[in-house]
């Protein structure tokens, strides 16, 4: 077996409710903040999945509530997702038919790159590099599947 554990189907493999521990480091200050919580994925319509996620984020040491919604939909090809904001506009494929996926999201004059990673059965990660004028940040989040 290799550094990656490849995945047949993505929403299978993402459906139940996972631990997310993220980092976030800004790059042009120096600044650093976590987030932990919880990211469950649940039914959604149309055999997609509804992302929600929630926890703590803390940033300079100021701990607040955090939430977030995505909706992983049936991808282009069989085993593939396409992945939403909540308001339905995409925000990127995603195929870890190979264990790994890189891809690209472009916010305004930002450019995010996520690199997906599946370590094993009940571990992956994420890797976003955030770069451009307004932002130059690195968020990693580790994902372990509860129960």
């Amino acid at each position: 077996m290799g550094e990656f554990w490849p995945v047949p189907d993505v929403l299978t493999f993402l459906a139940g409710s996972w631990r997310a521990e993220r980092t976030v480091r800004d790059l042009a200050s120096g600044a650093a903040g976590t987030f932990s919580g919880t990211t469950v994925f649940g039914p959604w319509a149309e055999d997609g999945l509804l992302h929600h996620e929630s926890g703590t984020f803390t940033w300079l040491g100021v701990p607040r509530p955090a939430e977030r919604t995505l909706r992983f939909l049936p991808g282009g090809r069989p085993g593939t997702a396409d992945v939403r904001f909540a308001d339905g506009r995409p925000f990127h494929d995603l195929d870890l038919t190979t264990g790994r996926h890189v891809a690209d999201h472009l916010c305004s004059a930002d450019l995010y790159r996520g690199e997906f990673s599946v370590l094993d059965a009940d571990h992956w990660r994420t890797a976003w590099r955030v770069g451009g004028p307004a932002k130059d940040l690195v968020l990693t989040t580790d994902y372990a599947r509860e129960g």
